[in-house]
């Protein structure tokens, strides 16, 4: 290839500077891991795609029509730190020829601005890289009139070239890479994913970071937030981890829920809830052969996150437990998941492990906790763990369109329905309506006992709770005669 102008782009891959401080084997090791994610992520845009690996770069040249989607993938894959686009010349070895070619190619760029030549150069030659730099600055500024003239410390435009041998570069472009450790070279970890804006934060910080992030999903929400729950997670892993294969896992939970109401003091409820899903995390973490889970918890965020709290959920196994997120502040967890998408899921998605925390303890108790746990019925757990379905991420496709629309009723006047109120506290909404009291966590046993020849609407402050508790009803039982009710 002479040019990349014509039919190819040219693209160079600098590598994440911890990776270069590695010993050589380490080194060698996470270079060949990259190597082989490009090669597994571009093949799938397209097979005339070339690379060439070096110590200190990876060397792309793709199809012209195929620039913006290699260059997007390639700019979020762990383990880049710098991507370079750039000419290719061969065959060029003196630099009459390489000054020729740089102001042809660079010249516009300079009209009116200050600039300056960086060169480096790789093999024997019998200049040196400031000779290049002297020679082509200098070729440049006498046929560039209207350039502002050389300026070595301050240039408003620094043409950057390489020459390796006989081959010469123009670096066209920079961008920022995403840096971090290839994936597939830092071990597998377990994230518990809610799709809010912490788990899905945390899980990207494992992908940046090299680690190969799989999912369990605790579902206290029926189908509904499963589903959105798999959308946040296959868009994470498509985004930034389609190297590999990882797995996402959904968990029953809301006969745990329940289990909870029945049978721990209502201060200590969250704290537990969180301590059994470490403990169903752990199971399945053992059959798949982690070692580590991931949170997202921040310290003090809520009521559950203090570090008293913390370190009573983590109590519970022997698991490595990260939280990346434990010392950020909310307001730069959201601006992340602006920047890397995320921000439109977890803006809709429903917390719901502060949905069950009445008066939440802050500060427990050691001896207190001890004792609620032996209240549990842990046979509970082990069925949600039993009955927990595993599939792979990039079969999530596959599903996640097949939700329907849970129609939303805010006119009641004609009284022709029954309204349900599913709001944990005890109060219940007054209206003109028939209207009946069920908190969520007991729906699933509870509605089917209601004659099935009236018309429900579920009602809840925010609309989220009765929407995905509608809809998993109808999807999973099949009834009909099931709306969401929300208040003009």
């Amino acid at each position: 290839m002479s040019e990349s102008k014509a039919k190819t782009q040219k693209f160079i891959v600098k590598f994440f500077p911890e990776v270069m401080v590695k010993g050589s084997k380490a080194k060698r090791q996470m270079i060949d891991q990259l190597f082989g994610n490009i090669k597994t992520i571009l093949g799938r845009i397209s097979e005339d795609i070339n690379y060439k690996k070096f110590f200190d770069k990876i060397e792309i040249v793709c199809p012209i029509d195929t620039v913006i989607e290699v260059r997007q993938r390639l700019l979020e894959t762990p383990g880049i730190e710098l991507l370079l686009e750039a000419l290719q010349f061969d065959d060029v070895s003196t630099l009459d020829e390489m000054k020729e070619i740089v102001n042809k190619h660079t010249a516009k760029e300079i009209q009116n601005k200050t600039f300056v030549v960086r060169a480096k150069r790789t093999g024997e030659h019998e200049f040196k890289s400031t000779d290049m730099e002297q020679k082509i600055g200098g070729y440049m500024l006498a046929n560039n009139p209207q350039s502002k003239g050389v300026d070595l410390r301050t240039a408003e435009v620094t043409i950057n070239i390489e020459l390796i041998h006989k081959q010469l570069n123009i670096i066209t472009q920079k961008y920022k890479g995403l840096s971090g450790f290839p994936i597939g070279t830092q071990g597998d970890i377990l994230s518990l994913m809610s799709g809010g804006f912490d788990s899905t934060i945390a899980s990207y910080l494992t992908m940046k970071r090299g680690i190969k992030t799989h999912f369990v999903f605790f579902n206290l929400g029926g189908i509904a937030h499963e589903i959105g729950v798999k959308q946040v997670a296959y868009y994470l892993w498509n985004k930034f981890g389609s190297s590999h294969r990882v797995t996402f896992t959904s968990v029953p939970f809301e006969d745990v829920v329940t289990e909870i109401f029945n049978s721990t003091g209502e201060s200590y409820m969250g704290v537990t809830l969180k301590r059994l899903m470490l403990m169903a995390s752990e199971k399945i973490a053992d059959k798949m052969g982690i070692d580590a889970l991931l949170t997202g918890e921040s310290v003090a965020q809520v009521s559950s996150q203090t570090l008293r709290n913390l370190a009573l959920i983590d109590q519970v196994t022997n698991k490595l437990v990260l939280r990346p997120l434990s010392t950020m502040n909310k307001p730069e967890i959201m601006e992340m998941a602006n920047q890397i998408g995320t921000k439109r899921f977890a803006e809709s998605m429903p917390e719901y492990c502060g949905v069950i925390s009445k008066n939440p303890i802050t500060h427990g108790s050691f001896a207190r906790m001890e004792k609620e746990a032996l209240k549990f019925n842990y046979e509970v757990l082990n069925k949600a763990v039993e009955d927990s379905i595993t599939i792979n991420v990039d079969e999530i496709d596959a599903d996640i369109d097949s939700i329907g629309e849970i129609e939303v009723v805010n006119d009641i006047s004609n009284n022709e329905y029954t309204i349900i109120d599913i709001r944990q506290s005890e109060d219940c909404i007054e209206t003109s309506c028939e209207t009946i009291k069920i908190p969520f966590f007991k729906l699933k046993k509870e509605f089917e006992k209601l004659p099935q020849d009236k018309q429900y609407l579920f009602y809840c402050d925010k609309g989220i709770l009765s929407q995905l508790h509608a809809q998993y009803l109808i999807d999973s039982k099949g009834y009909k005669n099931i709306k969401v009710y929300r208040p003009n």
